[in-house]
């Protein structure tokens, strides 16, 4: 009896603390929200950069969208982001840019199908060998491909233009009605402090894109992880050998979550490629895989809406502290002390997934878990 009073006792300071962490999380957002708008009234912030924060901020939640489905749902350690996001951005580039080395010359939709073919391919290649492996095997491997296709991109000057760039990247709408030439054809509007012309037509145009990527890629995550496809998942990440005994082909599971995170990530890179419209193999920095990881961490291992949430977080740490002048050193120190503080204060994330392993409407009053 004192050991149920005591358990009781334990969930209640948990519901506690994480009503208080969605607090928090809710006047983060706000305070932001309401940063960035009283910036863009007194003219601090103009359309066109808020919407490349906001697009930069839905870039990020694709690859930590995509690293939550191997990790987070299926507890599969991936250093890779960086190459699925590399990829994403180079093979449609590659097929549709003037300036690349390659003879075709298709449209940018074209090279997102493309790109989805090779990511998938590159995917299933590297886990066939590696995911019935141990998960520190699987984290050396992954760390090896990543650095394989950096070098790959880096040093083959006649299929990638090398450390020398890839230019002449088209808009992703080229060739479509309308959408081509919406950026040219908008008239431009003055609104006093800002005056509306080319720059913002083309990136809101980016953002809907991006933001098109993400949430198409959010609602079918949200799906997927409430599905029985998505209880195994996260089955085998708690006790593979528990799936194994009920019957599950966990090899299976695992190599499907592993193929889908990849193209999660491999959107990221396509709006990477389509609205800087010049490419290096500096694409393929670590520095993107570290951000995608700290990203699932402070948002909450598992958790859809946790993943989006620490990749808005990143952006406003790295692009806040460009806009206060600090330096690069200070914006990595930032981020490290913001993942040791929540190791240390909230493992679990800001917003872990709750009551994940039933479906939300089936809890008493209706209470939704993402």
């Amino acid at each position: 009896m004192a050991d149920e009073t005591q358990a009781t006792a334990f969930e209640a300071d948990d519901r506690d603390t994480d009503a208080l962490a969605e607090r928090v999380v809710t006047w983060f957002i706000g305070l932001v929200v309401a940063a960035l708008l009283l910036g863009l009234a007194v003219g601090l912030v103009s359309p066109a950069y808020l919407l490349y924060l906001v697009s930069l901020a839905a870039m990020f939640g694709l690859l930590s969208l995509g690293l939550n489905v191997q990790w987070g749902y299926t507890g599969l350690i991936n250093f890779s982001v960086a190459a699925f996001f590399g990829i994403g951005a180079y093979i449609p580039a590659l097929l549709s840019a003037s300036g690349s080395p390659l003879p075709w010359d298709v449209s940018p939709i074209l090279g997102l199908f493309a790109a989805i073919v090779v990511v998938v391919l590159l995917a299933l290649a590297i886990g066939i060998p590696t995911l019935s492996l141990r998960e520190d095997y699987l984290a050396i491997a992954s760390l090896g491909l990543a650095e394989v296709v950096r070098l790959f991109f880096r040093n083959q000057q006649n299929w990638t233009m090398g450390t020398s760039g890839l230019g002449g990247i088209p808009t992703f709408f080229e060739g479509v009605p309308f959408l081509g030439t919406f950026a040219q054809e908008m008239p431009t509007v003055d609104l006093g402090i800002y005056t509306l012309g080319f720059q913002f037509w083309n990136s809101l145009l980016n953002f809907l894109l991006v933001a098109a990527f993400a949430v198409g890629v959010y609602l079918v995550l949200r799906r997927v992880h409430r599905s029985p496809w998505g209880r195994i998942l996260r089955t085998i990440r708690s006790d593979e050998e528990l799936a194994e005994a009920l019957g599950k082909n966990t090899f299976s599971f695992r190599m499907q979550a592993f193929v889908i995170g990849s193209v999660a990530m491999m959107f990221a890179g396509v709006f990477y490629a389509y609205s800087n419209y010049y490419l290096t193999p500096g694409i393929f920095n670590p520095i993107y895989t570290f951000y995608a990881w700290i990203a699932v961490i402070l948002g909450g291992s598992g958790s859809n809406r946790g993943a989006l949430f620490g990749g808005a977080v990143i952006v406003f740490i790295t692009e806040g502290t460009r806009f206060l002048g600090l330096g690069a050193s200070f914006r990595l120190f930032s981020v490290g002390l913001l993942i040791i503080l929540i190791m240390r204060f909230r493992p679990q994330g800001a917003l872990p997934p709750k009551k994940e392993l039933i479906w939300p409407s089936a809890h008493e009053g209706g209470e939704r878990s993402e």
